[in-house]
C-alpha cells in the first residue's frame, strides 16, 4: 500500500466514523457517555494523525475542532505506549474530558510527569539524599579516619583532606551521578555510552560483590556484641574467664561493682596502674574477648577450623535484614533510610557529650587535631589523605550510578553531589571527636600517652572503644548505643551494594518477567551472598576478611575510575556529555568541573594508584604475617575486577563490524543507538527519534502541508461481514504506529480485545469500515 492509499484510507474511515460514532453513543446511557466519548477521542485521533501524515507537526486547529482538545499536540501531551490519562485544571469543567496518552497509564489512571513507570523511582529526593549518605558514610568513617588523621599531623591532616575533596572527592562524585541519572541505567547499562568499556561496568559489579560479602560478615559481628550487651556486665570487663590468659591486665578492678560511681571506679584503678605500666606488654580483656571467645581464632590463614555458629546465625540475621529492606528495592529502602541514614548522627552526639565530659578527654581530642606542619611536606599525607576521600566516598563501586538511576531525569543531582560529599567528609570529622574523647580518657586512667591505646579497624570498634566503655557507668547502655550505630552504618552502605547487583543483572536482562520479579533475584543475591561468606565466620575468618578488606578494593577501584573518566571525558567526548548534563539539568557544568574532568580528577587519581604501589607492604595481622600463597590470593582478587575490561573490549571488538581492526574499534566505541535519556519525553535535540519508513511518515515542511494533502475522497460503502468475523490488524506499516506531533501512537493488541468487549458496536463498524 502506497503513502497515498493509506493516506486515503485513513481519511476515508475518519468519515465515516465521524457521524456514526455519535449516534452510536447517544444511544448510550447518560453515565456512560464520558467512557465512551475517550474512546472515540482516542479512536479519532489515530485517523487525523495519519490523515496529517504529511507534517510531523499536527494542525492544533484541526485537531481541536474534531476532537475537542485544545493544546499543542508534542512530547509532554503524546507519549509511547498510546494509553491515555485524563487531566484536569480546578475550575474548568470542560478541561476534565481532555485526553492523554502518557507512560502506559490505563484510562482514568492518573500518571506523574517524569516518572519511570516501569523501572521506578525514588518517592521523594530527600531519599535519595539520605541514601547516598548512608552509603557513603559507613565503618571506615569511624575507624579508619581519625586514626589517619593523628597519625598523620592532626589537624594538619585537614588541610590535604579538604584540598583532594574539593579537586578529586566532589567532581568524581558529581560525575557519576549525572553518569546515572541521565541514562536512567545501572552500573551495566549506562555503558552503552560506549559498549567497547562494559567491562568497567563489570569490574564494579565484581568489586561490589567483594566487598558485599565481607562487608556484611563486619555487621554481623557487630550484631553479635550488640547482643551481648545486653546485660548487666560486659562480659569483656574482667580477666576471671575461661577464655583469659595470665598476660591479661584488666582496666577494671574485678572487685568493683556495677552501680560504683566514677570516683569510685578510679580510686580502684590506682592500685593496678602501676602494674599495667610495668608490664612489657599488656593484654587487655577485650583482646583476649575478641581473640579467644568471639573469633576463637586458629593460628594459620590456612587452618580453617570449624564454624563460629553464633558468628553464623549472626550472618544470617544481618542478610535477613539486608533482604528485608530491599524486598520492594528502592521503595522500600527508602523509607528504611530514614531511621538508619539519621539515627547515627543522634547516637554519635550522645556519645560525644558523654565524652567531652570524661577526665582525660581534652588531652585525646588535643591528640586528635593538633597540628604538625611539617607534615604536610610528606608525600604519604597527602596519598593518604587521596585514598580515604576516594574510598570513602564509594567511588568505582557502582553504588553512586545505581542510586542515581533512579532520580527523576531533571533532578539536581550537582547540588546533591555536594551536599552529600561535604556531609560525609564532616561525619568522619565528627566521629574523631567521639572516638578520640573515649580513648583519652582511657589513656588518663591507664597513665599512659593516647598513642598507646589508639587503634583502627576492627582492632578500634571491637577492642579498644568496647574497653573503654567499660570504664563508663552503666556501660552495658553505652555499648548497646555505640554498637547499634554501627550496625545502622554498616547497613547503609550493604543497602547499596546489595542494590548495585540486583539493578545491574535486571538492567541487563531487561525482560518484563525479572523486572517484576525483582524480589526474586533479591533473594537470590542475598542468599548467594551468605553462603559466600560463610567461610569469613570459621576461626580463620578474620584472616580472610583483612585480605579481601586491604586487596579486593585497593588499586583495582582507581584504575577502575580512571578508566571511567578517560571513557566520558575523551572517548565519548566532553562536549557531548557537558550537553547532556545540560539537557538533564538546565545548566552546563561550573567551569571547575569541567576542568577537574577533563585535567585535575584524572591525574589525582594517577597520583593515588602510584602511592599506592610505591607505599604497598605486605598485610599482616597483629604479629602474624601472611604467607606468599595467600597474597597472590589477594592479587587475584584486585585483578579479577580489573581483568574485565580488557577481555570484554577485546571481545567487543571481535564481534564488531567492519574489515580493518581500526572499522571495529571505532564501532565498538561509539555510542549504542539507545543510549540517552529513558524517557521518550526527554529524548529531544539529538536524542529525538529519528522518521522511519517501517514505522513514521515523511517530515515536510509546514509550507508544504496543503500541496501534499491529497484530494479528500467520497467515503467507501462499508462491506457486510458477520457479526463473528474477526479480521487481523491492518498489515499496513501506518497502522501499527503513526506519527503525531513528532510522537509515535501505539496500536496494541490490548486496544482491541478492550473495544470488543466493552464497545462492541463500535468495534464492529470499525472492522466493517475498514
Amino acid at each position: 500500500m502506497t503513502d497515498t492509499e493509506a493516506t486515503n484510507q485513513a481519511v476515508s474511515l475518519y468519515h465515516a466514523l465521524q457521524v456514526p460514532l455519535f449516534h452510536i453513543l447517544l444511544k448510550e446511557s447518560t453515565n456512560d457517555l464520558n467512557k465512551h466519548y475517550l474512546f472515540f477521542c482516542k479512536s479519532t485521533s489515530v485517523f487525523m494523525c495519519a490523515h496529517a501524515q504529511t507534517d510531523r507537526q499536527t494542525d492544533t486547529a484541526e485537531v481541536t475542532e474534531e476532537v475537542r482538545r485544545e493544546g499543542p499536540s508534542d512530547a509532554s501531551r503524546w507519549s509511547d505506549g498510546g494509553r491515555e490519562e485524563r487531566r484536569g485544571e480546578a475550575g474548568n469543567q470542560d478541561d476534565k474530558t481532555k485526553c492523554l496518552w502518557a507512560n502506559g497509564a490505563v484510562p482514568g489512571e492518573s500518571v506523574k510527569k517524569d516518572e519511570n513507570s516501569r523501572r521506578g523511582n525514588w518517592g521523594n529526593q530527600i531519599e535519595f539524599v539520605l541514601t547516598s549518605v548512608g552509603y557513603a558514610v559507613g565503618l571506615g568513617n569511624v575507624w579508619r579516619f581519625p586514626y589517619l588523621c593523628y597519625r598523620n599531623g592532626g589537624g594538619a591532616f585537614m588541610l590535604p583532606y579538604f584540598i583532594m575533596l574539593v579537586f578529586c572527592g566532589i567532581p568524581l562524585f558529581f560525575l557519576e551521578l549525572s553518569f546515572g541519572q541521565f541514562a536512567s541505567l545501572g552500573c551495566l547499562g549506562v555503558w552503552k555510552i560506549s559498549p567497547m568499556f562494559k567491562g568497567v561496568g563489570y569490574g564494579m559489579m565484581v568489586v561490589s560483590t567483594y566487598i558485599g560479602i565481607y562487608y556484611n560478615v563486619v555487621i554481623c559481628i557487630a550484631f553479635y556484641y550488640f547482643f551481648l550487651s545486653m546485660t548487666n556486665l560486659l562480659p569483656w570487663t574482667y580477666c576471671n574467664n575461661p577464655w583469659n590468659t595470665p598476660d591479661c591486665s584488666g582496666v577494671v578492678s574485678s572487685g568493683n561493682q556495677f552501680n560504683a560511681s566514677l570516683a569510685n571506679a578510679t580510686t580502684r584503678l590506682v592500685a593496678g596502674v602501676s602494674e599495667v605500666v610495668n608490664r612489657t606488654k599488656r593484654t587487655s580483656p577485650s583482646e583476649e574477648y575478641w581473640k579467644h571467645y568471639v573469633l576463637n581464632i586458629s593460628d594459620d590463614i590456612g587452618n580453617f577450623g570449624e564454624v563460629r555458629l553464633p558468628i553464623l546465625g549472626c550472618l544470617a540475621v544481618s542478610w535477613c535484614v539486608v533482604f528485608l529492606c530491599l524486598i520492594r528495592g528502592v521503595k522500600s529502602s527508602g523509607k528504611v533510610v530514614y531511621f538508619t541514614a539519621t539515627f547515627p548522627y543522634v547516637v554519635l552526639t550522645i556519645l560525644f557529650i558523654r565524652g567531652i565530659t570524661l577526665d582525660g578527654a581534652i588531652n585525646g581530642i588535643k591528640y586528635y587535631l593538633t597540628p604538625q606542619w611539617q607534615k604536610v611536606l610528606d608525600a604519604k599525607v597527602w596519598g593518604d589523605a587521596a585514598s580515604q576521600i576516594f574510598y570513602s566516598l564509594g567511588c568505582a563501586w557502582g553504588g553512586l550510578i545505581t542510586m542515581a538511576s533512579y532520580n527523576k531525569f531533571h533532578n539536581n543531582c550537582f547540588r546533591d553531589s555536594i551536599i552529600i560529599s561535604i556531609t560525609n567528609c564532616a561525619t568522619s570529622v565528627y566521629a574523631g571527636f567521639v572516638i578520640f574523647s573515649i580513648l583519652g580518657f582511657m589513656a588518663h586512667h591507664l597513665n599512659v600517652p593516647v598513642s598507646e591505646v589508639a587503634d583502627h579497624g576492627p582492632g578500634l570498634a571491637f577492642v579498644a572503644y568496647p574497653e573503654a566503655l567499660t570504664l563508663l557507668p552503666i556501660s552495658p547502655l553505652w555499648s548497646l548505643l555505640f554498637f547499634f550505630m554501627l550496625i545502622l552504618l554498616g547497613l547503609g552502605t550493604q543497602f547499596c551494594l546489595l542494590e548495585t547487583l540486583v539493578t545491574a543483572i535486571v538492567d541487563e536482562i531487561g525482560t518484563d518477567w525479572i523486572i517484576r520479579n525483582k524480589t526474586i533475584v533479591t533473594l537470590s543475591v542475598a542468599v548467594a551472598g551468605f553462603l559466600l561468606g560463610v567461610p569469613l565466620t570459621t576461626q580463620a575468618g578474620i584472616y580472610w576478611l583483612l585480605l579481601m578488606d586491604n586487596y579486593a578494593a585497593s588499586f583495582s577501584l582507581v584504575i577502575i575510575s580512571c578508566i571511567m573518566c578517560i571513557c566520558i571525558m575523551y572517548i565519548y567526548g566532553h562536549r557531548n556529555y557537558f550537553k547532556d548534563v545540560e539537557m538533564m539539568l538546565g545548566f552546563p557544568p561550573p567551569l571547575f568541573f569541567k576542568v577537574c574532568w577533563r585535567f585535575i580528577s584524572p591525574v589525582i587519581i594517577s597520583f593515588i594508584l602510584i602511592f599506592t604501589v610505591i607505599q604497598y607492604k605486605p598485610i599482616t595481622y597483629n604479629d602474624y604475617v601472611y604467607p606468599g600463597w595467600s597474597l597472590a590470593i589477594g592479587f587475584a582478587m584486585a585483578l579479577s575486577s580489573v581483568v574485565c575490561i580488557p577481555i570484554y573490549a577485546l571481545y567487543k571488538i571481535s564481534r564488531s563490524p567492519g574489515a580493518t581492526f581500526r572499522e571495529r574499534l571505532k564501532y565498538a566505541c561509539r555510542s549504542h543507538p539507545k543510549w540517552g535519556p529513558a524517557l521518550q519525553e526527554h529524548r529531544t535535540g539529538r536524542y529525538a527519534p529519528m522518521a522511519s519508513s517501517e514505522d513514521t511518515v515523511e517530515a515536510r515542511p509546514l509550507k508544504e502541508k496543503e500541496e501534499a494533502r491529497p484530494p479528500p475522497v467520497a467515503p467507501p460503502s462499508p462491506p457486510s461481514l458477520p457479526p463473528f468475523f474477526l479480521p487481523s490488524p491492518p498489515s499496513s506499516p501506518h497502522f501499527p504506529t503513526v506519527l503525531c506531533g513528532g510522537d509515535p501512537i501505539r496500536w496494541r493488541p490490548l486496544h482491541i480485545v478492550r473495544a470488543y468487549y466493552i464497545y462492541p458496536n463500535l468495534f464492529y463498524l470499525s472492522v466493517c469500515c475498514l
